[in-house]
């Protein structure tokens, strides 16, 4: 765009403290579309580089804990172990088929195996819950007659000593916060949908090339209406905003200070486009699948390559030592001595 919008140290004195905080947000704004567009550009090498560093050692692993989980489900036909003993296999087999059934590097001869071993023990948790209800229900109906018996009696509740669920009334101050960002992102979506049009008009009204005289400038302002037409059909609220400030300035209209209401509004509109560029970058991160995370603040390419290297050599560590473990479980004796020091 040949229509210059940067605004002169001159210019910036010019502008009001609540002009001077927008202006701020602005930049921030425009510095995290700059990191996002990098980041999108480095996710697809960033990606590759992780299935050829990772994939294979989660490919060995896998198959060793589907030894495991094969080993174990053999053992239980064994009597040499006690009850207690039998309830810690249960439980290592059942999160093992969790896991595994999730896993992409499985033959099919091995996924119907977990899938057995996996039903079984959803299906040996269902008569268990059912069997805690029928308990439960007896025991709630038993409470019943106890409350019904207090309430007959008017029993005082001592307030002064009266203890009150912590858990619960932080579990409900979480909730109310985040509604009310709820509520905060929907009103901002909300004015910023009823006031694109009007930013749109007040800045065509100040750059329409109809009213330039000179031919040079007339040009430049034709291009700058076109892409502020384009903005306005993409409804990019943060470009028109920061363009209505920026000209405005540019035009020495100091007397126009913005409205209370106008600031409100803007801020809001600023910090929502603020969240949604944050949230953009969060997924990019998180399609990284990295163990050890790393930072948004300050992060640079190399150190997200160092965290997957970091993920590679912890892998490699776990790989080990599972395969250690299932030369344990080999043997029932070996086994016992994995339950007995704790590390099944």
């Amino acid at each position: 765009m040949s229509f210059d919008l940067k605004i002169s140290v001159q210019q910036t004195r010019l502008l009001t403290p609540q002009q001077k905080k927008l202006k701020r947000l602005i930049d921030k704004i425009e510095q995290q579309k700059r990191d996002l567009a990098s980041w999108e550009n480095a996710r697809i090498g960033i990606q590759n580089y992780t299935r050829s560093k990772l994939l294979p050692i989660y490919d060995e692993l896998h198959a060793v804990l589907f030894e495991q989980l094969n080993t174990l489900w053999n053992h239980l036909a064994s009597d040499a172990f006690s009850k207690a003993d039998l309830v810690q296999i249960d439980s290592k087999i059942a999160a093992l088929a969790v896991m595994l059934k999730k896993s992409q590097m499985l033959n099919t001869q091995q996924k119907e195996q977990v899938e057995k071993i996996n039903t079984f023990y959803l299906q040996h948790a269902a008569h268990l819950k059912a069997k805690k209800t029928k308990t439960t229900l007896r025991q709630q109906n038993d409470l019943s007659e106890t409350i019904e018996q207090d309430i007959e009696q008017e029993i005082e509740i001592d307030w002064e000593n009266y203890e009150y669920d912590s858990v619960q009334y932080e579990a409900e101050r979480e909730r109310a916060k985040h509604l009310k960002q709820q509520e905060k992102r929907e009103q901002a979506a909300k004015m910023a949908e009823q006031s694109l049009k009007t930013v749109y008009l007040k800045i065509t009204a100040m750059i329409h090339p109809d009213r330039e005289p000179d031919e040079v400038k007339k040009l430049e302002k034709t291009e700058l209406l076109q892409t502020v037409n384009t903005a306005y059909t993409a409804q990019d609220l943060f470009y028109l905003l920061k363009l209505q400030l920026d000209l405005e300035q540019g035009n020495g209209q100091t007397t126009k200070d913005l409205t209370a209401e106008q600031v409100k509004f803007y801020k809001i509109a600023l910090e929502a486009q603020s969240q949604k560029l944050e949230s953009q970058m969060i997924e990019i991160f998180d399609s990284f699948r990295l163990d050890n995370k790393v930072k948004l603040e300050n992060v640079h390419l190399g150190d997200v390559y160092k965290a997957i290297d970091a993920d590679c050599v912890a892998l490699k560590q776990q790989l080990k030592a599972e395969k250690e473990r299932l030369k344990y479980m080999e043997r029932v004796k070996g086994v016992e001595m994995l339950l007995g020091s704790g590390v099944l």
